[in-house]
């Protein structure tokens, strides 16, 4: 580096220094992980910085409350063993005619979309950019680890990439000429410890929302680009118009149009299937439209309702897809709520990959993912996602022969239908199996062992797993402890006991193939994390809030490598 550099990074910390100590009341940001100042100062400017601290003051008496909500509400229906319901407090909603405000061009064709792209990998991240998929999901949240190195360098690439300075294959990257950009901050369950503002953590999705509006917001407004959301792990219309008062907020703050920000939300809820109507009216200015997520949503049964037997979950593996009643109704229910809004409705993401398969074996990978999707567009919605880009081609032909020329199926409107409590709460018939348990268990430990490793995704048997799969993987091991699940193959009832001596046996091959002592260590940590999960008396809500609080990623996820300057 030149003395004239040094200088110019003398300067910038001198500013940046001074930004903080003014605000010391507030704000107090860990140091920069080894190597990545630049990426540091570039995040936490003066200007980012005040946007994240005028929203934290604002809005974290509402979050506050938002969360105490959340616990109250799980409560309730613990105590009074109720049901969810549809509201008849807000049956006008959902009765009178209405209509998001007109979606941009560009939100309109989104039929397939590459999901849980970590921003982290810049190398996939550019990929994905430089594809002929209509969308990409940007991933803080599912697919992404928040470890302070990893979350600095996917922000900070985020950042590059919208500013032009990335390319792939020697073609610059531009937001307006590639991929829709839907960018997926991290969830409300979610806490980042390395930034705290008037001496508490800051609330995840409020520091990726802060640094990536302020970084990027005006400049893909500019763009005709977005900036464009997707919203996880909402639980109903309350939160929906918590998020809208802050697009509202940061709207004004940063100069954009009314309407300028458009949220996808994520429907992997069992509480929001019933408040879709109330959810897309709550952000009727802001509306991109809906998605489904199956795993998080069947979870999500399982967190809510699973203490009861009448909602216990069957093997996964064998008894559970979108052709079950409870989830065939609830994607139905999202695309007529869609369409009669006038927003978009996207279906689940196919995690097959073809990567690392014998050539030989791509068709009936293929032939698999075409059967699952051509389901959901025959069931009407207007795109899907995929992780694998190599999936992209195959994708867009099925759409053309299903649907052609059309960019999505807004048409479809499924009017004539109706879909009660009932529909979505029953449960499918089936059993559990041993093969399903040592997966569930398998998936669960890998997991929490890649996530110790600052990796929030990993591919196993040939597809991608995410704290989606994670999370369903854990939540049927405790459901079938806690109520004693008896296995097909043999009738051994599912105990602890049982499990634990399963999850030694994955121990013992992982171990095996992580022969490195320090991740052998992680191993361990991971088996003990994930027996700790499924013995657990009252559900963990989320696997990722308690990974985040354990003591080895705080302690060991805190480094990165170099985040690579941009090309």
């Amino acid at each position: 580096m030149g003395l004239q550099s040094k200088l110019v990074g003398m300067e910038r910390l001198a500013v940046l220094a001074a930004h903080l100590s003014a605000n010391a009341t507030f704000v107090d940001i860990s140091p920069a992980p080894a190597g990545m100042q630049e990426q540091y100062e570039l995040l936490f400017s003066p200007k980012a910085t005040q946007f994240l601290v005028d929203l934290v003051q604002t809005f974290q008496t509402e979050i506050d409350t938002m969360l105490r909500n959340r616990i109250a509400r799980q409560l309730e229906l613990d105590q009074s063993g109720s049901l969810p319901d549809f509201d008849p407090a807000t049956a006008h909603i959902r009765t009178s005619d209405w209509k998001v405000d007109p979606l941009p061009t560009r939100l309109l064709d989104v039929r397939v979309c590459l999901g849980d792209v970590s921003p982290s990998n810049r190398e996939h991240l550019c990929a994905t950019m430089a594809s002929s998929a209509q969308a990409v999901q940007i991933d803080f949240d599912d697919g992404h680890c928040p470890a302070w190195g990893p979350h600095l360098t996917g922000l900070a690439n985020v950042v590059h990439l919208v500013q032009g300075r990335l390319s792939h294959q020697g073609q610059r990257l531009s937001p307006q000429a590639g991929p829709v950009m839907k960018l997926r901050p991290r969830a409300w369950n979610m806490v980042e410890h390395n930034v705290m503002v008037g001496g508490r953590p800051v609330n995840g999705a409020l520091l990726d929302f802060a640094l990536l509006l302020a970084h990027v917001g005006p400049l893909l407004h500019a763009a005709g680009a977005g900036p464009w959301l997707y919203l996880s792990k909402l639980e109903g219309a309350a939160e929906a118009r918590l998020w809208d008062r802050i697009f509202v907020f940061a709207e004004t703050r940063l100069g954009l149009p009314s309407g300028a920000i458009r949220a996808t939300v994520l429907i992997e809820n069992i509480l929001a299937s019933f408040e879709m109507h109330e959810i897309v009216h709550a952000l009727r200015t802001h509306a991109a439209g809906l998605n489904c997520g199956m795993w998080d949503y069947s979870a999500s049964v399982v967190a809510k309702l699973g203490a009861r037997p009448a909602f216990l979950l069957p093997d996964r593996s064998k008894y559970v897809d979108m052709e079950r009643h409870f989830l065939r109704c609830y994607l139905a229910l999202v695309v007529q709520t869609c369409h009669r809004r006038g927003c978009i409705a996207t279906g689940g993401m196919a995690a097959k990959l073809l990567a690392g398969l014998p050539t030989g074996d791509h068709a009936a990978v293929i032939a698999g993912v075409r059967k699952a999707k051509a389901r959901e567009i025959e069931w009407g919605v207007d795109g899907f996602l995929v992780y694998d880009p190599a999936l992209i081609a195959p994708m867009l032909a099925l759409w053309e022969e299903r649907v052609p020329g059309q960019r999505n199926q807004l048409h479809v409107t499924r009017g004539s239908e109706t879909f009660g409590a009932a529909d979505l709460l029953l449960m499918p018939p089936g059993g559990v199996t041993r093969a399903g348990l040592a997966l569930n268990i398998t998936v669960g430990i890998l997991f929490i062992f890649h996530w110790l490793n600052g990796r929030g995704h990993f591919t196993h048997r040939g597809a991608v797993e995410d704290s989606a799969t994670a999370e369903i993987s854990r939540s049927q091991v405790w459901q079938w402890i806690r109520h004693r699940a008896t296995l097909e193959d043999d009738g051994a009832l599912v105990t602890r006991t049982l499990v634990a001596k399963a999850a030694a046996e994955i121990t013992r091959t992982l171990r095996a193939e992580h022969r490195c002592p320090h991740q052998a260590h992680r191993i361990d940590r991971a088996a003990a994390i994930f027996m700790q999960l499924v013995s657990s008396d009252v559900f963990p809500n989320f696997i990722t809030t308690l990974l985040s609080t354990d003591s080895t990623f705080l302690a060991e996820t805190t480094a990165a490598a170099p985040c690579p300057r941009p090309q």
